[in-house]
C-alpha cells in the first residue's frame, strides 16, 4: 500500500512538473455592490487524462481568495485553487502571446545561422592556415623544379585569395545577423514589457481529469475594487405636472480587467459587512482621576467574533437573457413646457423594459438585461436604470432670516415603493439645470420632502422698521424692541402656495427676558420660538407680515447675536 502511494506521489509531481496549460477567462456578469463587486467570469481549456496545472489569466489584481468557487465538469476534480499576482514565466508569455512566440521563434533561427557562419570561419581560417604552412614546407623542398613550383605558387595564391574573400562574406552575413538578432531582442523586451503590464491578477489550479477534452470552467468571487452610487435626474416641468426621475447609477472599477459586454446587477447590500448582531453588557460609570485603590469597577467586555459574511452564489447556468443590447437605445424628444417654450432631452426608450427591481427583506438589487462596457480607469461610469414618474405636490418655502430666497419643495407619499436609495441628484426646473440637491429616503417621516432649487421670481424681504424698533434703559436694566416686516411677492402666472418661517429668540437665563409683541398671526412654537405662516399667493399678488420682539436684559451686559 505505501509503495502504491509513493507511485501516485511521483506520478503526480512528474505531471505538475510539466507545463502548465494557460487560459484567459471572460467576465460574463458583474454584481456590484457600494463597495464590491462580485464576479462570474468563464474560460474553457483542453485537458489530457490525468493531473494538469492550469494558470488562468485576465482575473481582478485584487481579490478575496475565500471567496473563489471554481464550476468545473464532474469528470473534472479541482484539487487546489490558488491566487497569486507574480506568476510570470517564458511559458506563459509563449502561450497567451502568438506575436511573442513568433519573436522568440525567429531570434533561434538567427541565433543557429550565427552559429553556423561562425563555423564556417572557423573552418576556413582553419585551411588558410594549413595553406600556409604548407607553403613553408615547399619553399623548403629543394627537389621541387622551377616550373612545379610556380605551379604550387599560383594554386596557393588562388586559394589563398579565394578563402579570404569567403572569409570577408561570412563575416558580413554575421555582422548582418547580429543587428537583427539585436532588433529582435529589442522587439521581444517591449512586447513582454506591454504583457507584463497587463492584468497582474492568475488562479493557479491543480485538477484531475478522468477523460480527455475540452473543459469549461466557470469561475466566481469578490472583490473590492468596484464600487457604485445612485444618482438622479430630477426634471419638473411646472409645480402641476409630476416629477420625471431618472433613476441612474455611477459604476467605478479598479479591477485590472476590462469588463466588456457584461450583464450587471447592482446591489445596495455589502458582502464584507460583519453579519453578528451586537449584545449589550452591564455599563457602569466612574470618576476620573480613581487611584489604584479605588473600588470602582467597570465589566469586562465580551467582544463578538468577527465573522465574514456569506453570500449566494450565483447559478452559473443561469439563462441569459434574450433582451441584450449593445447600449441604451436613445432618441430625442421634444416637449412644450407650460410656458411655451420647446426643449429637447434625451430618451430612454423602453428602459424599463430592460431592468427589474428586487427588493428582498436586507437589500434592493437592480438586474439590468443591457450589456454594459465597463473598464477598470477608476472613472465613474453612467448607467441608466429606471425612469419614474413620482406624483408630487408642490410648494414653495422660505426662511428670510437666514435666506432671502424661495424654495420650491415637492412632496412625495408614499415614497418608499420606489426603491429609492441615498444619492445626490441634478434639478432641471422648466427647462433649465437650477442645481444639485440631496435624496434621503432613509427617515421615518412619512413625506419625503426634495429641495427642488431657488425660484427667482419669488421676491422676499426682511426690513427692520426702524421707527418702531429702539432701545430704552430702566434703572439697572436695558429693554430693546426689534421690528420687522416680511414682504413676499408673487411674480408668477400661477398661484404658489408658500410656508414662510420666522423666528423670535429664547432665553435660558433668568436675568434675560423676552416678549412676543407682535405674532404677524402666525402659529406660534414657544418651545423653538419659530413663527409658520402658511400662504397662498395669486399671481402678481403681494402680502406683508409685521412681526415683533422684546428683550430685557441688565444694561451691563451684552448680547452679541441679537
Amino acid at each position: 500500500m505505501k509503495k502504491l502511494l509513493l507511485f501516485t506521489f511521483l506520478v503526480s509531481a512528474i505531471a505538475f512538473a510539466q507545463k502548465p496549460i494557460f487560459t484567459s477567462a471572460k467576465v460574463k456578469a458583474a454584481t456590484v455592490y457600494f463597495n464590491a463587486a462580485e464576479l462570474q467570469q468563464t474560460t474553457s481549456v483542453n485537458l489530457p487524462v490525468g493531473t494538469s496545472e492550469i494558470v488562468i489569466k485576465n482575473v481582478a489584481d485584487y481579490l478575496n481568495e475565500n471567496t473563489v468557487q471554481i464550476g468545473a465538469p464532474s469528470s473534472v476534480t479541482v484539487l487546489s485553487v490558488q491566487f497569486t499576482q507574480n506568476y510570470i514565466s517564458e511559458y506563459e508569455i509563449d502561450e497567451s502571446n502568438p506575436a511573442i512566440k513568433k519573436v522568440r521563434d525567429s531570434i533561434t533561427l538567427v541565433q543557429k545561422e550565427i552559429k553556423k557562419v561562425q563555423i564556417d570561419v572557423y573552418s576556413h581560417q582553419q585551411t588558410i592556415g594549413l595553406l600556409d604552412n604548407n607553403q613553408t614546407v615547399a619553399g623548403a623542398n629543394t627537389g621541387l623544379s622551377v616550373a612545379e613550383l610556380m605551379k604550387l605558387v599560383d594554386y596557393y595564391k588562388a586559394k589563398r585569395t579565394e578563402l579570404d574573400n569567403a572569409v570577408v562574406t561570412l563575416q558580413e552575413k554575421e555582422a548582418k545577423l547580429n543587428k537583427r538578432l539585436q532588433a529582435l531582442n529589442e522587439k521581444l523586451v517591449i512586447n513582454t514589457q506591454k504583457e507584463e503590464k497587463s492584468s497582474k491578477g492568475k488562479l493557479v489550479l491543480q485538477v484531475m481529469n478522468e477523460v480527455a477534452g475540452n473543459v469549461n470552467l466557470d469561475i466566481n468571487y469578490i472583490t473590492d475594487s468596484a464600487t457604485w452610487n445612485p444618482f438622479y435626474d430630477l426634471r419638473v416641468d411646472s409645480v402641476k405636472d409630476p416629477i420625471n426621475m431618472m433613476y441612474k447609477a455611477q459604476v467605478t472599477q479598479n479591477s485590472g480587467i476590462d469588463w466588456k459586454k457584461v450583464k450587471l446587477t447592482l446591489s445596495s447590500g455589502n458582502p464584507n459587512q460583519n453579519n453578528q448582531a451586537p449584545i449589550l453588557n452591564s455599563w457602569f460609570l466612574r470618576y476620573q482621576g480613581l487611584n489604584t485603590g479605588s473600588y470602582a469597577t467597570f465589566s469586562t467586555d465580551t467582544y463578538l467574533q468577527n465573522t465574514k459574511e456569506g453570500y449566494l452564489r450565483k447559478n452559473f447556468d443561469k439563462k441569459e437573457s434574450k433582451k441584450y443590447r449593445d447600449g441604451d437605445k436613445q432618441s430625442m424628444r421634444f416637449d412644450t413646457l407650460s410656458n411655451g417654450k420647446i426643449i429637447a432631452r434625451q430618451n430612454y426608450e423602453g428602459l424599463d423594459d430592460y431592468t427589474s427591481i428586487n427588493e428582498n427583506q436586507l437589500n434592493v438589487s437592480f438586474d439590468i438585461d443591457i450589456p454594459y462596457d465597463i473598464l477598470s480607469n477608476g472613472k465613474a461610469h453612467s448607467v441608466a436604470l429606471k425612469e419614474i414618474k413620482l406624483p408630487a405636490t408642490y410648494k414653495y418655502y422660505a426662511a428670510p432670516r437666514v435666506d432671502k430666497e424661495a424654495f420650491l419643495l415637492a412632496e412625495i407619499n408614499d415614497y418608499s415603493k420606489y426603491n429609492l436609495l441615498p444619492g445626490e441628484a441634478n434639478i432641471i426646473f422648466e427647462g433649465l439645470y437650477v442645481g444639485k440637491t440631496n435624496i434621503n429616503p432613509n427617515q421615518t417621516a412619512d413625506t419625503l420632502n426634495l429641495s427642488m432649487g431657488r425660484d427667482k421670481k419669488i421676491s422676499i424681504k426682511r426690513e427692520k422698521v426702524v421707527d418702531k424698533s429702539g432701545t430704552k434703559f430702566l434703572s439697572s436694566y436695558k429693554e430693546q424692541t426689534f421690528t420687522y416686516d416680511l414682504t413676499v411677492r408673487n411674480n408668477k402666472k400661477e398661484e404658489v402656495q408658500m410656508t414662510l418661517k420666522d423666528q423670535y429668540p429664547l432665553s435660558t437665563d433668568k436675568e434675560i427676558t423676552i416678549e412676543l409683541l407682535d405674532d404677524g398671526n402666525a402659529k406660534v412654537n414657544t418651545e423653538t420660538g419659530i413663527m409658520t405662516w402658511e400662504l397662498k399667493l395669486a399671481p402678481n399678488e403681494t402680502k406683508k407680515i409685521r412681526i415683533s420682539y422684546k428683550v430685557k436684559y441688565p444694561k451691563d451686559k451684552v448680547i452679541d447675536n441679537l
